[in-house]
């Protein structure tokens, strides 16, 4: 009879974070998931064309001025600065749609302008660079709308009592409120009060002095069944303090729901600023924004002007698609009731 020794004895190695994020059932599961792997990769294409919008549409007139470019091969060198400039710090010229003529009728796709024109702007351009701007704006607003969604939810389900019932009155009341109508009326008071001025940070602010609510829901929700677990209470016994149980223990705990509501809300915030761009409300004429090439085609809905059209729509189209097909199986992958 033999014995084993310790050398004998295989002991498993101990799997990273990562490794076990990776190697997890949800993650298995969004793998298996082909819808989910085409909207992320349609997704990455979307970030690579905003990235790279200077490349694909390089910059000319008032925009290739300010970035100090002589050539436009400077745009393709990584050793000039031009080219860093213009992928990560670009003059706001840069975000004005090309204007190849001055003749409204729209022009048929050539080599200058690959999408057509209308109003004499490039359509290819408006829609390359307005990618830029689309990742942008809805990056800022989501991610103001999950940092105070997930304070005040916490805090909210948390505590409980006469400061749980103040925060859930105010969400009644933002719930009450058409959405879209109280965006408009703030950003119509906030653009009164600065009048043709850069309507960047008033589009931001009135998408999340209500965007906070729902995932502030969302977090009180899942903070009210997570604080009353048995590590948080264990947590307490040791002396911690109220912010350290919250923000250590009970929040990271209660995010699952929470990460599927910030990508699907990626998908929907873009739409609702070209719907502000389409009713005159969003940035100034010849911005390069997806709504104003949609609005731009309103006068030309006929079969020979059909580029004047497909192009924006389909850009947006297939942006929100995949946005809500990984959107769909992150929460399929990771919602408890599904597994």
């Amino acid at each position: 009879m033999t014995t084993a020794t310790p050398h004998d004895v295989i002991v498993p190695k101990k799997k990273s974070r990562f490794q076990e994020f990776w190697q997890g059932k949800p993650m298995r599961k969004l793998r298996r998931n082909k819808l989910a792997v085409v909207g992320l990769i349609i997704t990455l294409l979307f970030g690579l064309i905003g990235l790279f919008a200077p490349m694909i549409a390089p910059p000319k007139f008032n925009c290739a001025r300010d970035l100090g470019m002589t050539e436009e091969s400077q745009i393709y060198n990584p050793a000039s600065p031009v080219m860093w400039k213009a992928m990560f710090a670009p003059p706001r010229t840069c975000y004005q749609t090309q204007r190849i003529s001055f003749a409204q009728a729209p022009t048929p796709p050539t080599a200058e302008a690959p999408f057509g024109t209308v109003g004499g702007y490039n359509i290819f351009h408006g829609m390359i660079w307005g990618t830029r701007l689309v990742f942008k704006l809805a990056f800022i607003i989501v991610g103001i709308n999950v940092i105070l969604g997930i304070i005040i939810g916490a805090i909210s389900g948390f505590f409980g009592g006469w400061v749980d019932n103040v925060i859930q009155r105010l969400i009644d009341v933002i719930f009450a409120m058409p959405g879209l109508i109280f965006t408009i009326v703030i950003l119509t008071i906030l653009r009164a009060n600065n009048p043709g001025g850069d309507p960047t940070i008033p589009i931001i602010l009135a998408y999340t002095l209500l965007g906070w609510a729902g995932y502030s829901t969302y977090v009180r929700a899942d903070v009210l069944k997570t604080r009353r677990l048995e590590f948080v209470d264990a947590a307490r016994a040791l002396g911690g303090s109220d912010a350290r149980l919250i923000f250590k223990h009970v929040v990271p705990n209660s995010l699952a729901t929470l990460l599927t509501l910030a990508v699907m809300d990626l998908a929907t915030v873009p739409l609702g600023i070209a719907a502000l761009s389409f009713l005159g409300l969003g940035y100034p004429t010849g911005y390069t924004e997806w709504g104003q090439m949609i609005n731009f085609s309103r006068p030309w809905l006929k079969p020979e002007f059909w580029y004047v059209l497909m192009y924006p729509a389909a850009f947006i189209v297939i942006f929100s698609l995949a946005f809500n097909l990984f959107g769909d199986a992150l929460r399929d992958a990771f919602d408890p009731r599904t597994r």
